[in-house]
């Protein structure tokens, strides 16, 4: 069993490995050269873990990266320093740093957005009946509080019947589409660009739920065109539990209004002892969407685990887990119509995640077998699809997919 490795031992690794961090190509079959870095993850072996989509374990580097800020935190009474951290996100995901606010998950930032979105009563906002809590009941809080509308749609099997969808809903009263980039439960890319541009077109917000996105797929917020999105960092990033960030379009922030302030939400100008008490103004950045103390020693991890990935190199994590999840995909199909797959087929509408139901047997009971035959996938509730996921990720092999299809060939 390996033990933790700091970044260099990492980059000497990948060396070994003849990766090439500036664009060179790994073959996504490779399976001696995936399984090595299966290896730079404390994992179990006992287990086939299917189930990245929740939580994407992290690799010896960043853990160890966690460990050593912590340790200095503590030993030498330094503070401060994650605010660094947004720039790093911002050029992983194609934007400004000025334009991301650092959150703790992706529910903390589409509460921020779903907040501060100028809506009033009767305005409607365009959500998919696919929602995680997470996005769902922010929106459903502020029907109850202010009175705004929800209207749903079903995502299509295909990216043209998905966004014909949205426009069939968009009426008079329409103010913004708040849609997941990858649903949680069958994990559809929908066609967000489009969206986006759909949304612009009609003058309406585009307000993004990206749980899925960073880390899965190459993202370039500002070709994307959304005004906000909201992301973790512990699911396809592999970084530390506990962190996250929001975008926030630089020429719509004096349109979402801040709700939560402290320490670096503001210009440094405000003061109680004047008389009239000064307020002074808003931070010029997203950094007026969250103040005070944050965990350096986690966002030290979320500097490790981009670091990880760019090493590898996104491109080739992207090619191998959509690798997987094609393979994943065709064995599912082999069962033919005992077993009905939920996710599109369709090239541009798939990659890591799959849904999928058993005939003939409860989901939860399907389930409950998988666990026992140690194989840890999802079981999806969520608005009565009663159905099951399988994610993969760049730890994961053929034969742990494989295994899950041994325990539907028993059923």
């Amino acid at each position: 069993m390996l033990a933790a490795l700091s970044l260099s031992e990492v980059n000497a690794f990948a060396a070994r490995q003849q990766i090439d961090s500036e664009g060179g190509t790994i073959a996504e079959d490779d399976e001696t050269y995936w399984h090595n870095v299966r290896q730079l993850f404390p994992l179990t072996k006992d287990w086939a873990y299917l189930n990245n989509g929740t939580m994407g374990p992290s690799p010896y580097p960043v853990i160890e990266a966690v460990r050593k800020a912590m340790m200095d935190e503590d030993q030498l009474g330094t503070y401060g320093g994650w605010e660094a951290t947004a720039a790093k996100i911002a050029k992983f995901v194609g934007a400004n740093d000025d334009e991301i606010a650092l959150t703790h998950n992706v529910t903390e930032g589409i509460n921020i957005a779903c907040s501060g979105v100028p809506l009033k009563k009767g305005d409607e906002v365009i959500l998919t009946t696919h929602e995680h809590v997470g996005n769902a009941f922010p929106w459903l809080n502020r029907q109850k509080l202010d009175g705004i509308v929800l209207r749903t749609f079903t995502p299509g099997a295909t990216a043209e019947e998905t966004l014909n969808r949205i426009s069939e809903l968009i009426n008079k009263n329409t103010k913004a589409i708040a849609c997941p980039h990858i649903p949680c439960t069958q994990g559809q890319i929908l066609p967000i660009k489009r969206i986006c541009k759909l949304a612009k077109d009609k003058g309406l917000f585009a307000i993004v739920d990206g749980a899925h996105g960073p880390g899965m797929l190459l993202l370039d917020l500002h070709d994307m065109g959304c005004d906000t999105y909201a992301s973790c960092c512990h699911k396809w990033m592999l970084a530390p539990k506990g962190t996250g960030f929001l975008y926030v379009r630089k020429g719509f922030q004096d349109t979402l209004q801040t709700r939560t302030v402290g320490g670096g939400s503001d210009n440094g100008k405000w003061n109680m002892a004047t008389n009239p008490i000064v307020m002074g103004e808003y931070a010029s950045s997203a950094h007026r969407y969250y103040g005070g103390t944050q965990s350096i020693s986690l966002y030290k991890g979320v500097n490790a685990a981009i670091d990880f990935i760019e090493t590898i190199g996104l491109r080739n994590i992207h090619n191998r887990i959509k690798y997987l999840g094609k393979y994943t995909q065709d064995r599912l199909l082999e069962f033919g119509d005992k077993v009905e797959l939920l996710t599109p087929t369709e090239e541009r509408s798939r990659c890591a995640v799959n849904g999928f139901r058993v005939k003939g047997i409860l989901y939860t009971k399907f389930y409950d077998l998988c666990a026992e035959n140690k194989i840890r996938i999802r079981s999806v509730a969520e608005n009565g699809l009663n159905s099951l996921r399988v994610s993969t990720h760049i730890y994961n092999n053929k034969d742990e997919v494989d295994k899950l299809m041994d325990v539907i060939k028993k059923v």
